[in-house]
């Protein structure tokens, strides 16, 4: 065992010895070892008690878990033929191996068995929550069904994961295929950082002058600041036919088939389960009661924020025709001319904003931040291996310096690596018999990377992102709880668990949380009163159309799944365009593929539930009024949001948790009053 790296119980993962080659290997090694615990385990009941059932099986669970983190982690931030190879040979394996356990009848049992004689045993809340959840989870398995329903279900389970492993590469693969050399000339109108950015993509290539790529740094680049509308065209065009049946790369690496059989194989799951439509199934893990309150909450929005959004675009096309004489405007030109229109009117632009945000400050200071709130310290290790020079790792530390957890922190894009922006699991906190096992985050971003000696400098809008990602982060390494399905963000409901996340974002905007994290890179100075008024000012900019732009992903979403048959590619586009013609004010071109790219719900685990973001950002603007009341960065508030939700992972239901918080159920009237769409007439 010792010579596979993934199979030694180490506190993090050894990167600098994990191969492609020791993938599979470690999956059959866990997933034969799970098997002889479950049998070992079910033998010794009934009766059961929770040292005889529900640890041994969570420890089977947790090694496999701990093998299995930092290989789909690599896959995501360090893609590589051999390692996708060994990936998708060891994936179907684990999807089996869950499948089989969740249908597994004697397991569906025991838990019942040990269920029933909870308060009998003495079981604590949280334990007889990770108990009503296994059993429900058990259930959502298919654990009632006869055959050959049983089987088919296991067998569409499997292939669901093979399917959301393709959509990710595909797209990924579809990004990196396209890139474009530009001359200075083309690129007119991009800032210094962007054009030093595209010039080190050219030099990485071996090229002489610039190269564009599909990147998000890159297309945003263009799309915000190029004058050259053919080439904010072109550059639109390929980012938005990516892994789709036209474009540049037409066919290449489509995910028309992969989308159509996804859907499919949805409806089945929940055809066989009882559900009426997979949005049904998927609510029942979540605060919302069923879809057709998700599409009220959604419609309401819309309602209150479409009247503004026109508004704001018909100021925007006005604005572009008195400048550029533009009579229609395009896809391609909203970005630019918002950032234009922008600029003029607040006198600001994110070149203005970069010089403040130097990365390795903005992170400290997102560290002296938490530790205001919260009582905790990250401090740099040296001595920890990575995958990429990039990458720096973080331990945590509570108030008397005592580790508690730790963080690897990977900022920028690069070639190799998935897009977006997100925190996953590295290792979950867990009571073992040698004590409590530390949480460990992965931190993942793609910002703008340095470029010819320079630091990096983010834009507010990555800072943002950053402080986002960090509100997960925090939800998994600050959690108290002892069991892994209910640590961290395990247990969660989907619709609350952006609260934490939202919740940090507001920092972003505030001169008390400006002051810790901006300062110039070179002279170190604070960023000055009347630049701050100014971006504070920036914040409700066209929140009309970003608001009905989340409302549109997440009605195709939930519109998407909440049906019984399965639709085609063409009823799918067809969808999305009934969708906009009710909400959105922004129509793109009819060639725009984003159903193709939208890997939220066709890889990412927001099918039904992209309304989470929405539905989070009630209780987040919420929260943060008692922030606004009591004060920004008063311990006692931190502490008491600490206390009831980031501490108690899904130990609890998430109303329940905020209500501990709040004082009271949450309230739609902050985000109204936060979006400016309280009193808006317009």
């Amino acid at each position: 065992m010792s010579e596979n790296p993934l199979l030694r119980d180490e506190t993090l993962p050894p990167f600098d010895e994990i191969e492609p080659g020791h993938v599979e290997p470690a999956v059959d090694t866990l997933i034969e070892q799970a098997r002889a615990t479950l049998e070992e385990t079910l033998a010794n009941g009934p009766p059961y008690d929770w040292e005889t059932l529900a640890l041994p099986l969570e420890e089977a669970d947790d090694r496999i878990a701990r093998a299995w983190a930092p290989v789909s982690h690599l896959h995501a931030v360090a893609d590589a033929p051999e390692l996708r190879a060994a990936y998708n040979a060891a994936l179907p394996k684990l999807s089996a191996f869950y499948s089989e356990i969740g249908q597994d009848p004697r397991l569906y049992a025991a838990y019942d068995d040990l269920a029933g004689r909870a308060a009998a045993l003495g079981l604590d809340s949280a334990q007889r929550k990770v108990l009503s959840d296994t059993l429900r989870d058990l259930r959502l398995a298919g654990v009632h069904l006869d055959e050959p329903a049983r089987s088919q279900f296991r067998h569409n389970a499997q292939r669901l994961a093979e399917l959301g492993a393709r959509f990710q590469e595909n797209l990924l693969d579809a990004t990196q295929a396209w890139s474009r050399s530009a001359s200075a000339d083309e690129l007119e109108g991009l800032p210094a950082s962007a054009l030093a950015v595209a010039r080190q993509a050219a030099a990485d290539a071996g090229e002489q002058g610039y190269r564009l790529t599909l990147q998000m740094p890159s297309v945003l680049a263009v799309l915000q600041h190029a004058e050259s509308r053919e080439l904010r065209r072109e550059v639109y065009t390929a980012h938005a036919t990516r892994a789709s049946e036209t474009g540049p790369h037409g066919g290449q690496f489509d995910n028309t088939a992969v989308i159509e059989e996804i859907l499919q194989l949805r409806v089945q799951q929940a055809e066989l389960l009882g559900y009426p439509t997979f949005a049904d199934k998927a609510l029942t893990t979540r605060m919302a009661e069923d879809p057709e309150e998700v599409h009220g909450f959604l419609t309401d929005l819309a309602e209150r924020a479409q009247p503004r959004a026109q508004v704001e675009l018909d100021e925007l096309a006005r604005f572009a025709h008195e400048r550029d004489g533009l009579d229609r405007l395009e896809a391609w030109d909203i970005p630019f001319y918002s950032e234009r229109l922008k600029e003029q009117r607040f006198r600001l632009t994110d070149e203005q904003l970069r010089p403040y945000f130097p990365a390795e400050h903005v992170v400290e200071g997102l560290f002296t931040l938490v530790e205001r709130l919260f009582g905790v310290r990250f401090r740099l290790r040296n001595d920890v291996t990575a995958w990429h020079p990039d990458v720096r790792y973080y331990e945590l530390c509570d108030a008397k310096g005592a580790p508690r957890g730790g963080l690897y922190a990977d900022l920028y894009a690069r070639t190799g690596k998935r897009g977006g922006a997100w925190m996953g699991e590295c290792r979950s906190r867990r009571r073992r018999g040698d004590g409590i096992q530390p949480p460990v985050a992965f931190l993942t971003c793609n910002f703008t990377p340095t470029a010819e000696g320079e630091p990096a400098l983010l834009t507010h809008d990555e800072v943002v992102t950053l402080f986002h990602e960090f509100g997960h982060t925090l939800h998994h390494l600050l959690t108290r709880q002892d069991w892994r399905p209910i640590a961290g963000i395990h247990g969660v409901e989907w619709d609350a668990v952006e609260l934490p996340s939202q919740l940090l974002e507001n920092w972003c905007w505030e001169r008390k949380g400006i002051d810790l994290i901006a300062a110039h890179y070179e002279t170190g100075e604070p960023m000055p009163a009347e630049l701050f008024e100014r971006l504070r000012a920036s914040r409700d900019f066209q929140v009309g159309l970003q608001m009905v732009r989340q409302l549109e992903f997440s009605l195709f979403d939930l519109e998407l799944h909440h049906r019984q048959e399965t639709p085609s590619a063409e009823q799918i586009l067809k969808l999305l365009e009934d969708v906009r013609r009710r909400v959105a004010v922004v129509h793109p071109p009819a060639w725009n593929r984003f159903p193709h790219g939208f890997a939220h719900i066709f890889a990412g685990g927001y099918a039904a539930g992209y309304y989470s973001y929405k539905w989070a950002e009630v209780l987040s603007a919420d929260a943060f009024e008692r922030f606004r009341e009591e004060g920004l960065l008063e311990r006692h508030v931190g502490e008491d949001f600490a206390t009831a939700i980031l501490e108690q992972g899904g130990a609890a239901p998430a109303r329940e948790l905020f209500q501990r918080f709040r004082g009271r159920p949450p309230s739609v009237e902050p985000l109204l009053r936060q979006s400016g769409l309280d009193t808006a007439e317009d």
